[in-house]
């Protein structure tokens, strides 16, 4: 099993702990148990806190914790909660936090803050030279006290080496699935989201793991384009016209675009169908031309180079490795 050790401080907010905890406690179990299987756990979850002293978070609610910060020798994941007080004081009154953040991240912990606990994050001076987010609420003063760090605030979640963070109040449950996916492939991730009615994928298309992480980024009108691609990824699409679904010129467009999901919009579409296909590949018996057509394509042997470029295998040796 992989243990995961949540931060706890005065003033956090408890839905980032208990929210998280749930999720990591519960995947491989609630699915398992709809669908009248044995439940696997994969987390062992444990709420670390400073001499194991009970935290009062923003709400008012009282956390009991599991384990005191100093006695965690080792853990595969340490989560830092978003910081519901005010920012310079809970940071002015947790600096006890930066020694035990910093070692485990010495020691190859996966390192991950949601929202404002990036704040954390910085001080300890994990993220000097990465590319990291936070909620864009706070994005002026976070650049003003860490320069030092590559604030992508238009980002939902970023991930530089073993160091996840995730911009939103309530983005726990797109950082902590994410994770469960890195640890337990993406299966137990969908099917965890799939238990707690959590549309991560924002449409039936995009439960494809390559896509999900374009998706984590704060650019709305971006957004409205990638679920319009979702929705008509297999009908014939001009690229050029798809800034006139958001009112912005052909370059501004193809500049967000890139910005937000590191590609290019024809990049991206051509993903999409590729993740499309290997879907049905997996999962159907379809013929490979019927597929072909079905995700947009007439023409067998281009798309077959396409997906050989992106998956290192032909259609035919994809579904033969990975059908269900």
């Amino acid at each position: 099993m992989f243990k995961v050790t949540i931060l706890g401080f005065d003033q956090a907010y408890a839905s980032a702990i208990t929210g998280a905890l749930d999720l990591f406690a519960l995947a491989g179990v609630t699915w398992q148990r709809m669908q009248g299987q044995q439940p696997t756990p994969f987390f062992e979850v444990q709420i670390a806190s400073i001499k194991k002293r009970p935290v009062r978070c923003i709400n008012q609610l009282v956390i009991n914790t599991h384990i005191a910060i100093e006695d965690v020798v080792h853990t595969d994941l340490l989560l830092i909660p978003t910081i519901g007080g005010e920012l310079i004081n809970v940071i002015k009154n947790n600096q006890c936090l930066l020694p035990h953040i910093q070692k485990h991240f010495a020691n190859q912990s996966d390192i991950a803050s949601n929202c404002s606990g990036a704040f954390l994050l910085a001080e300890a001076g994990l993220l000097d030279g990465k590319e990291a987010t936070t909620h864009w609420g706070y994005a002026s003063l976070f650049k003003s006290r860490y320069p030092q760090v590559n604030l992508c605030a238009e980002k939902m979640i970023t991930s530089a080496q073993n160091i996840y963070c995730s911009g939103g109040g309530m983005a726990w449950f797109d950082l902590a699935l994410l994770l469960i996916e890195r640890y337990c492939g993406h299966d137990v991730a969908t099917t965890t989201a799939k238990a707690h009615v959590i549309d991560i994928y924002r449409g039936e298309q995009v439960a494809y793991a390559n896509i999900l992480t374009k998706k984590f980024h704060q650019d709305p009108d971006v957004l409205i384009v990638q679920e319009w691609l979702e929705a008509n990824y297999s009908n014939r699409i001009a690229v050029s016209d798809l800034p006139l679904l958001v009112n912005l010129t052909l370059r501004t467009f193809n500049r967000r675009f890139k910005q937000a999901t590191e590609q290019n919009p024809l990049e991206y579409l051509q993903t999409l169908r590729i993740e499309a296909a290997k879907k049905q590949l997996e999962t159907t018996h379809d013929s490979i031309e019927r597929i072909v057509t079905q995700v947009g394509y007439d023409d067998l042997s281009s798309f077959t180079r396409l997906f050989k470029k992106h998956t290192g295998l032909s259609p035919s040796q994809y579904a033969k490795k990975f059908k269900r």
